[in-house]
């Protein structure tokens, strides 16, 4: 097992583009992947209730099996168990790999999967896919090693599709400060935000055409919940979820002794354009303050 931390970021419409002229990236070269994934679950939605996610990935000739596991962390930083590994995919149906080709036997022997009982490996099967090109650069920043993942795509399930452009920040040497250092100097330019829903839990969602929230009680609480709206609501255009990120952020206001971040997120969301640059490093200073895995190391 591996531990990965890692910044999520959400982009605009023209975030990518403008990524791609930052100063910081602008002219390093980049490497380019082609990546289609397969997530599997239950009928009943057991793996993602258990926080976890199982994919297959296919990267040029290559498969790969990996079991996520949540972490700890919220405004787009997380820290969570992985486990991945090669495996041969003989059968595929439409680019899509087959349930047989999973490896169940590899998976009952991980601690997380051991958990859920054993009638769950039985009971897997194929539940959405993604399909996104990459785009990587291994930055030297503040200190620490960071590779920097674009990716343009989709999530793909029954019929219906949302859009991938977001960005992914993961440390591979040093403290994740550098990780919220290089998110700064990217949102001075460039209209994003932290994002705290992986594309699993994306194409749960646009499986199950339901968003789960959850409860704002601590500070911490409240800025996921305002951060999830906000996902929900770039997923199903749906304008009643930005009010309620906006409430979120005015209670999370009410116990903010910081700069009053939170204040100035919550009023700009009044506002239909509310994405800019400026709203991006207010949320970033905001998630920063509240972060649990400062400190730690990979």
């Amino acid at each position: 097992m591996s531990q990965e931390v890692e910044l999520k970021l959400a982009l605009g419409r023209d975030g990518p583009e403008r990524l791609c002229r930052h100063p910081l990236l602008k002219g390093r070269p980049a490497a380019t992947h082609r990546l289609a994934n397969t997530y599997f679950d239950t009928p009943r939605g057991e793996l993602e209730a258990a926080r976890m996610a199982l994919r297959l990935r296919r990267s040029d000739d290559t498969w790969v099996q990996t079991l996520k596991t949540s972490g700890e962390g919220s405004g787009g930083m997380s820290r969570r168990g992985e486990w991945e590994w090669p495996v041969t995919v003989g059968v595929v149906d439409g680019g899509v790999p087959d349930e047989a080709a999973l490896d169940r036997q590899g998976l009952a022997a991980l601690p997380p999967m051991a958990e859920l009982g054993d009638g769950v490996l039985e009971r897997l099967e194929a539940r959405f896919t993604t399909d996104f090109e990459r785009r990587l650069w291994l930055l030297d920043h503040a200190g620490a090693t960071i590779e920097v993942a674009l990716d343009q795509g989709e999530i793909r399930t029954a019929g219906h599709a949302v859009p991938i452009r977001e960005l992914e920040l993961e440390l591979k040497a040093g403290a994740p400060a550098a990780l919220w250092d290089l998110a700064q100097a990217l949102a001075g330019t460039i209209p994003l935000r932290p994002a705290d829903t992986s594309k699993a839990a994306r194409g749960g969602a646009l499986l199950s055409g339901h968003w789960r929230l959850p409860r704002g009680n601590t500070p911490a609480e409240w800025l996921h919940r305002a951060i999830m709206a906000l996902d929900a609501l770039a997923d199903t255009r749906d304008e009643a979820w930005r009010p309620v990120a906006a409430e979120a952020m005015q209670r999370l206001a009410a116990d903010d002794t910081g700069e009053g971040d939170a204040a100035e997120l919550g009023a700009a969301l009044a506002d239909p354009c509310w994405l800019t640059p400026a709203f991006g490093q207010a949320a970033l200073r905001l998630a920063r303050r509240l972060d649990s895995t400062e400190g730690a190391s990979p």
